[in-house]
């Protein structure tokens, strides 16, 4: 290990001095900002107030519209009670004088219609007055305002008006209401003429959130422009909400809400922008100051402390082979430069101690996981060799020894712990080949091989096991027990499933294969062929097991595609 470098370079209190530079033009900046902010705030407020006060000029106007015809209306009824006689005449006038009106009606209790004037054709036949079932109750002062609606019960002529009611007594004519149709262009003109901005305007909305008018109703109607139902629920006053001003304002003697829509594109946002540029061009000549000192303190500290924190990322990308090159900078950043080399070496030293314990660790558990299950298959083997020879079946027991025998020449696979799918095939017919000479006509087998998986490698006795476990506790030798073993490619892995006909488990059943007691109730074999994959591949691959009593049990091994044995050599 090299001996620690004097460390030499310039102070970092110099570098402060730049800093303390720096922040000041950083105040300026933040000065402008702050400038801004207050003036956009002082725009916005301007515009809430010049749009509130259009809204109200024409809650106003139409509030004073409504209280005229409410004025008419009390007078014709107060005329009516003291004159009788006088009430066709007076009522006619009205109709001839203005031409907003275009017609009057009375209604008894049942709302029965007991007059209507007006200078049109009435319909022979009224099915539906909607001026009549347009109307809400009236309110405590006896007045109402309905929604717009076409006059019906006018021959071939159907004008845009809304009905003002007013309740009446038995003194006035026998009728309990009164009702004014007043064209409602009348009122529309009033918003129509109102302004806010190039792009602002006004419109109507009930307290149910429907559109009582709206200048751009026909974009509504085709579905190209809407409005936002919460509107009406707002209460009165300026709202801003995503960049737009909302001015709500309920009339006296309806439901009706006046709702103004401002744009601050348009009222503040053009003349922040004239601002803005004004505090950039502030900005750029700070900018133009500040760079000088920048690059002055970039380039005594910042860069050298950049090359050491990506000196430090690229140690914890890449621990085991970086190599550190000292940094030269400030005094400070070259005793960090130092120390930072030293520990580096020292953690590298380290690695490799625990690369060496962890390699030998791992061979061993394999190596003992390997040895456990070979004196469990020569047990069986040789307990079925044993077998045929009392039988005295010397020929089969011949086979079988043959077929031992190469059973273990690819079982020892030169030292290989993994080896060529191909090989496992070969090992596990080796097996099924003695086991059938035993049980003969008690199973069947069949491998389903695909072609391309021949050449991937997998642990060592891997299918011969779990073949063993389907033979012992799967199929219980019964008649007709089937054992498939089937071997696929899916995406970056291989699938091994080994498949039979037999009693099945239960889903506890399936979770004790998993549970090494040392004892064959628990299957020794899935958990240590379970345990070796994943030694070899890693905690993604293994075995899942899918069963169901008196169905069969199907064993699912996941490997990855692997074709050079030196990767996962350890």
């Amino acid at each position: 290990m090299s001996e620690r470098k004097n460390s030499t370079g310039v102070s970092l209190s110099r570098a402060m001095t730049v800093v303390v530079v720096i922040m000041v033009f950083t105040a300026v900046i933040i000065a402008l900002f702050v400038f801004n902010y207050l003036f956009r705030d002082s725009l916005e407020n301007a515009a809430m107030t010049s749009a509130g006060q259009s809204v109200d000029q024409v809650a106003v106007t139409i509030n004073n519209y409504t209280d005229d015809m409410v004025e008419i209306m009390d007078k014709l009824y107060t005329n009516s009670i003291e004159d009788p006689d006088s009430q066709e005449e007076l009522f006619q006038n009205l109709i001839n004088i203005r031409s907003d009106i275009v017609m009057v009606a009375t209604y008894d209790s049942h709302n029965n219609n007991t007059g209507i004037w007006t200078n049109y054709d009435i319909k022979d036949m009224i099915y539906t007055n909607l001026s009549l079932y347009s109307v809400p109750a009236e309110s405590d002062d006896s007045i109402s305002i309905s929604a717009p609606h076409v006059v019906s019960v006018l021959e071939n002529y159907y004008p845009w008006v809304v009905t003002i009611t007013r309740g009446a007594d038995e003194t006035f004519s026998n009728a309990a209401k009164i009702a004014f149709d007043v064209r409602f262009s009348t009122i529309a003109r009033y918003i129509d003429e109102v302004g806010i901005g190039q792009h602002g305007y006004c419109f109507i909305m009930d307290s149910s959130s429907n559109i009582i008018y709206h200048p751009q109703q026909q974009l509504i109607n085709a579905g190209l422009k809407y409005e936002n139902t919460y509107l009406s629920a707002l209460p009165d006053g300026s709202h801003m909400i995503d960049g737009v001003i909302y001015t709500v304002k309920t009339l006296e003697n309806s439901n009706w809400k006046i709702i103004g829509i401002t744009y601050l594109d348009e009222t503040v946002n053009d003349r922040v922008r004239a601002m803005t540029l004004a505090s950039v061009l502030i900005f750029i000549v700070v900018v133009l100051m500040t760079f000088l000192f920048g690059s002055l303190f970039s380039y005594l500290f910042t860069k050298p402390a950049k090359k050491l924190a990506g000196a430090m990322k690229e140690f914890e990308d890449n621990a085991s082979g970086f190599v550190f090159e000292p940094i030269e900078g400030f005094v400070e950043v070259n005793k960090l430069s130092d120390s930072f080399e030293h520990l580096v070496k020292r953690i590298q030293e380290l690695m490799e101690e625990v690369k060496e314990e962890e390699t030998t660790l791992r061979k061993t558990e394999l190596k003992a996981l390997q040895a456990q299950i070979n004196p469990h298959f020569l047990y069986n083997t040789l307990d079925s060799i044993s077998w045929m020879c009392e039988e005295g079946k010397n020929e089969e027991a011949v086979a079988m020894v043959n077929a031992l025998a190469k059973l273990f020449r690819i079982s020892i696979s030169r030292g290989h712990e993994i080896i060529p799918i191909e090989k496992e095939v070969q090992h596990a017919e080796c097996y099924l080949q003695i086991q059938k000479y035993r049980y003969t006509n008690h199973f069947d087998y069949e491998f389903d091989v695909q072609e391309s998986c021949k050449e991937y490698l997998c642990n060592k006795i891997t299918l011969q096991p779990l073949i063993e476990n389907a033979l012992y506790h799967g199929l219980n030798m019964i008649d007709e027990g089937h054992i498939s073993i089937r071997i696929f490619e899916e995406g970056e892995d291989v699938i091994m499933e080994v498949e039979d006909n037999g009693s099945g488990m239960t889903e506890e059943q399936v979770k004790e294969l998993f549970i090494n007691d040392g004892t064959d109730h628990h299957g020794i074999g899935v958990k240590n062929v379970n345990d070796r994959i994943k030694i070899y591949f890693g905690e993604k691959y293994g075995i899942t097991v899918r069963s169901e009593l008196d169905e069969g049990t199907c064993v699912v091994i996941r490997i990855p595609k692997v074709t050079e044995e030196r990767k996962y050599e350890k």
